[in-house]
Formats: structure tokens, C-alpha cells, sequence
């Protein structure tokens, strides 16, 4: 029997527990956090500030403006309102009190600083919102206000409100400024900022850093399950901090998969972050709350279950339950990828017959064998090979959850030169995902235009919405209707072309402006003097859909919402056809007896054409 060796206890995984998916999650709370830090001796994490500099030159100019901090409950509002207040010398015990409201003074000017709207009784909120309409409409300039709340609760409060003059105002230039994301509008000395403007996969990797580099983690160095462990005696959670402090495709990929959800409209404030990162260090399925405690860790070591504390699949939240992982919106977020799920037969036949087979075996060692603690263990071979001996056949369930795990161990480790050949993002439910990151938003990022074949292909998808034709047409456009209906299915009366390459005015493109969250797909129908096109946000999961429609699928088998978002887009088309054919019928003098009517045929190649049936009027 084997004698445990008792794992040095460290401060700061304690503290990082509190950050992770239990059920008190302590980092809700900016107050908590620090108190936190302060039992334990531990400095708080400073996280990024984007606009801190700004907020603070703005409260020290000349001509300072009031500021409504707001976003995503997670995002930071409170925690910019206290580094604000430190910034301008304010007092860091008084700011620590149960009051929701503070007040300090700037020169000849106060500034009250509300830290969260929500915690404030309505007789409060009623009379901030005076007091601020007044500062902002009635030129009182001794005043400033810096008020946290989200958008939810400040149009609630305004509701409440008695009717003034002042309050609409206020309420209408609040409205505007969330609808239109800005931050300033009318000459008023007012700014907004929406914190959930900030992208996820900008910020995360700076959030990372703080984290594995806090000068916490020398006890781990120290401990025998750490820094002096032996090989085969590695703690889980110092093992994970190495991984993704020293791997680059590790975090690189986990990266990659937060900027797809923000192509896809999907924010993760600052809070949901800091789950997932404390859930991949410290993550364990036969820990506590699922998160590994620093007593527990000889136990898990000596009993052979370090690979259950595996940081690719914690990534995912699968050391927890499922109901668990369903509540909270990373793990929700991250498993809409379906990694783990999602695979492939080359895969498959890695994992499976990768050490018996000649042609696999190389590559085998280098992807799974060599990684002893989260690769092929011990556990997993002896599995493998029950499984392929059939030798213990209620053992199969079990060797199927290994291969989820290591399903989502490859996604984090198969090396950039081998994405193609080993078909990475074939992991994943989105298969186009790579090209959608590499040909569209890095293309355009680095201001190139999106290549002729990524055109081609979405024009080829787009045919066959818009048609109902298996068509293979993707040098042009194909517009057609069912004569009074275009939200057809088949739609066979021909209305108009357009070229994917600029002619006469016309043209198919993908464009990304600096303020755009996503890349637009374009269709420009003329050119100046009068511009007219229509437009559609071009989201991961439109991409994919208009890519799979083009490789084969049907229309409606990977998402009927896509596939009314483009019959939609085509509508609006139409729309804009319709409303030339108008300006050119005004200074057309043409026969008005007869119509042409074209209806589309298609050939044994999928070539569309048009047919002309000549239609008179008695």
C-alpha cells in the first residue's frame, strides 16, 4: 500500500475556486473579490481596462461629462467604478461599505459614482435620475455622475419616473445610444459605454495572462506534486497551468473558438471567463463542486484519476454534470461546437486502431501515446484493448466516453501543418469554420477582398435557396420568384442576375468595416447616383449553412432559421430590383401591351437558364 504525501496547500487556488462553477460564486461580486484576495495575503487580479485612461482623463478635463457604464451583468461595471475612484484618489476603506452610492470631490465638482442600479431601493434610483437629467439638461456643471446598470434596468427605471420634460430627453438619448451603439449623441455632456462591445476572444487572452503569471503559483513550484513531483506524481492543476501557459495551439485554438462566437453574435462577459478559466485549471470530476482542492489532489494522483482533471475536455465543463454545465453560458456557448461529439473516420481509426496500425502508428505516438497523463494512460490502453478484443463488453460505454475526451484533446493538439490533412474542424459541428476565419474575417481583417472560390461557393448555396434548384451556377446570382410569392420553395419565374464580379454597377461581395461585429455578404444592384444594395450580417452559422447548401445538403436540414434569414435576404433583393425596374420604366416608352415572362430551366449539368414566353394584353 502506498503512502500518500499530503500536496502543499496553496492560497491561491483556494482564492481561484471562488472564480470557478460553485455553487457561491464569490467573483459576482467586485467587494468579494477583493475581500477574498485580502484574507489570503494574495494581490487582486488586475484585469484589463480598455477605457479606464478615457474615463479618468474625461472626469479630470475642463469640461467633463456624466458616464452610464453599461453591458452584461459580468462584464466589469463595477469594477471600472472602483478603479475610477482610486484613480481620482478616492478612499479605498470607504469604498469597501455597504453604500451602493459614493460621492467624492473633484475640484469644485462632485462626482457621484453609483455602483450598481439594480441594489438601489426606487426612491434612490428616482432621485439619481433627477439629479443626472438636471446635470446633463440644465447645465449643472458642479455635478458628474458615473452610474453602472445594464441596459434592462435603466430603461426599467426610467418607467418609474415621473413625467418630465428633462427625463424623456434623457430616456430617448439613452435609447439612441443603445440602439445605435454610440457613446455620444446630441451636444450634451453625456457619454455611454457598453462594455459588451468588447469582444471576447481580445480580451480573454489578456485575462489568461494575469491569471497563470500571478506571483500565487510559486507554492506550487514548492509542492511535491508540482514543481518537485516526480515523474507519473504530477498534480492535475499545476500540469494544466503548464500546458496553457507553454503550448501555444492550446490556447491559440481556444482563441480561435471565442472569436467564432463572437462572429456569431455571442458575447462572454468578463465573469463567464473567469469560469471558464478556473474550470480548466482547476476542473476534476471526482473533486468537490467538480473544482480540485489542494488536500484532494494526493488522492487523485495515487489512485491512478489524474486524467479526469484533463484541461481539453474541463474546457468544455465536462468535469461537471450536465444540468450544471447546461446552466451556465461558456460551457452552453463552447458545446454549441459539438467537439468531442463530432468526428470523423480518420479520427476515429486513430484512436482506435492507431497502435496496431502500421500506417497510424507514428502518427499515433506523436498525438496520443506521448502524452502519458492525457493521452493514452494506462486507463485507456487497457480499455482499447478490451474493446477491441471485445473482452469486456459492458466496459464499451466507458471506452466511448475515453474517446470524447480524447476527441477534444485533438482539437487543442493537432499541429497547424496537420489541419488539413487530418481534418480538424471536422471535429466540430461547423466543418467550415476554418475557412470561414482564415478566407473571410482574417482576409478581411487584413484588408484583402475575400477570394473568387469562397464567392463562388456561397453565390452556388445562394442559388439553390433562392431557386429550389439544385443548381451549380456561382459565377452569378440567380433571382427568381413563383410570379407573386418569392418565399417559395421552388421558385421559377426568372427576375434578375447578378454578377459576382463588378458589371455594370453590379456585384456580389463580403465586406468588414472596422465597426461591424460581423462580416456583411453585399449584393450591389447599381452604382452612383443612386446605390442601390442589400445586405446580411455573414455569421458563422450563416456560412456554414450557405456552405453546406452548396456541397449537397438541403436547404432546410442544417437550420430552418438560416434558411428564412436568406429567404428574407433575398426579399429584400427582389425589393431593390423591383425599385429600379420603376426608375427605368419612367423613362422607358416601351410597349405596354405585351409582357416578357422567363421562366428558369436546368440542364443534366445544373446550369440554370431562362426561357422567354411572350405574354399579350387584349
Amino acid at each position: 500500500m502506498s503512502l500518500e504525501i499530503e500536496c502543499r496547500s496553496s492560497k491561491l487556488v483556494d482564492v481561484l475556486r471562488h472564480y470557478g462553477p460553485i455553487p457561491r460564486n464569490d467573483s459576482q461580486f467586485d467587494e468579494r473579490v477583493l475581500s477574498m484576495h485580502r484574507k489570503k495575503g494574495l494581490a487582486p487580479f488586475v484585469f484589463p481596462s480598455h477605457y479606464l485612461e478615457e474615463l479618468v482623463s474625461n472626469f479630470r478635463s475642463d469640461r467633463p461629462n456624466s458616464v452610464i457604464l453599461t453591458g452584461t451583468a459580468g462584464d466589469g461595471k463595477t469594477y471600472y467604478c472602483r478603479k475610477v475612484w482610486e484613480e481620482l484618489s478616492g478612499s479605498s476603506v470607504e469604498w469597501s461599505t455597504e453604500q451602493r452610492i459614493q460621492s467624492l470631490r473633484i475640484g469644485s465638482r462632485l462626482l457621484t459614482v453609483v455602483k450598481d442600479l439594480s441594489e438601489l431601493q426606487d426612491h434612490q434610483k428616482i432621485e439619481v435620475i433627477l439629479r443626472l437629467s438636471r446635470a446633463v439638461f440644465e447645465g449643472c456643471a458642479d455635478e458628474l455622475f458615473l452610474i453602472a446598470g445594464n441596459d434592462g434596468q435603466l430603461i426599467d427605471a426610467f418607467s418609474s419616473l415621473p413625467v418630465d420634460s428633462n427625463i424623456g430627453q434623457l430616456k430617448r438619448l439613452v435609447e439612441d445610444l443603445l440602439v445605435d451603439d454610440c457613446s455620444s449623441g446630441a451636444e450634451v455632456p453625456l457619454r455611454l459605454y457598453n462594455l459588451s462591445r468588447l469582444k471576447t476572444a481580445d480580451v480573454f487572452p489578456e485575462i489568461l495572462n494575469i491569471v497563470l503569471d500571478h506571483s500565487g503559483w510559486s507554492e506550487c513550484e514548492e509542492c511535491c506534486y508540482g514543481g518537485q513531483g516526480t515523474k507519473g506524481k504530477v498534480c492535475p492543476i499545476f500540469e494544466n497551468r503548464r500546458r496553457l501557459s507553454s503550448e501555444p495551439i492550446l490556447s491559440s485554438r481556444l482563441v480561435e473558438l471565442l472569436r467564432l462566437c463572437d462572429l456569431d453574435g455571442i458575447h462572454l462577459p468578463i465573469r463567464q471567463q473567469l469560469i471558464l478559466i478556473a474550470n480548466a485549471l482547476l476542473g476534476h470530476a471526482m473533486a468537490a463542486d467538480g473544482l480540485l482542492k489542494c488536500k484532494e489532489v494526493a488522492t487523485v494522483v495515487n489512485s491512478g484519476n489524474a486524467s479526469l482533471g484533463s484541461i481539453y475536455s474541463n474546457i468544455f465543463g465536462e468535469n461537471l454534470s450536465e444540468r450544471r454545465r447546461d446552466n451556465i453560458d461558456v460551457f452552453r456557448t463552447l458545446n454549441r461546437f459539438g467537439i468531442g461529439s463530432e468526428t470523423s473516420n480518420r479520427i476515429d481509426n486513430l484512436l482506435i486502431f492507431g497502435s496496431d496500425d502500421a500506417n497510424l502508428f507514428e502518427l499515433f505516438s506523436s498525438l496520443v501515446s506521448d502524452d502519458s497523463m492525457y493521452g493514452a494512460d494506462a486507463q485507456f490502453l487497457a480499455k482499447q484493448t478490451d474493446y477491441l478484443e471485445a473482452v469486456d463488453l459492458a466496459g464499451r460505454a466507458d471506452f466511448l466516453a475515453s474517446l470524447r475526451r480524447q476527441r477534444q484533446r485533438l482539437f487543442f493538439v493537432i499541429p497547424p501543418e496537420r489541419i488539413d490533412e487530418l481534418g480538424l474542424w471536422e471535429l466540430t459541428l461547423f466543418h467550415s469554420a476554418g475557412n470561414y476565419l482564415d478566407a473571410v474575417y482574417r482576409t478581411l481583417h487584413d484588408g484583402r477582398p475575400v477570394g473568387k472560390a469562397i464567392l463562388g461557393k456561397l453565390v452556388k448555396g445562394l442559388n439553390r435557396v433562392f431557386t429550389g434548384f439544385l443548381a451549380s451556377n456561382h459565377t452569378e446570382l440567380v433571382l427568381a420568384s413563383s410570379g407573386h410569392y418569392s418565399q417559395a420553395r421552388v421558385c421559377r419565374v426568372f427576375e434578375e442576375t447578378v454578377s459576382v464580379q463588378r458589371k455594370k454597377g453590379e456585384q456580389v461581395s463580403i465586406d468588414m468595416n472596422p465597426g461591424w461585429t460581423v462580416p456583411k455578404l453585399i449584393v450591389t444592384l447599381s452604382a452612383a447616383p443612386i446605390t442601390a444594395f442589400a445586405s446580411l450580417d455573414l455569421s458563422l452559422t450563416r456560412f456554414e449553412y450557405i456552405v453546406r447548401v452548396a456541397d449537397g445538403a438541403l436547404p432546410t436540414s442544417f437550420s430552418q432559421e438560416c434558411y428564412e434569414d436568406l429567404l428574407a435576404f433575398k426579399a429584400r433583393i427582389l425589393r431593390k430590383v423591383s425599385e429600379r425596374r420603376i426608375r427605368d420604366a419612367e423613362t422607358d416608352d416601351g410597349d405596354l401591351s405585351r409582357m416578357d415572362l422567363r421562366l428558369l430551366e436546368i440542364n443534366s449539368e445544373g446550369s440554370l437558364s431562362d426561357r422567354q414566353i411572350e405574354v399579350t394584353f387584349c
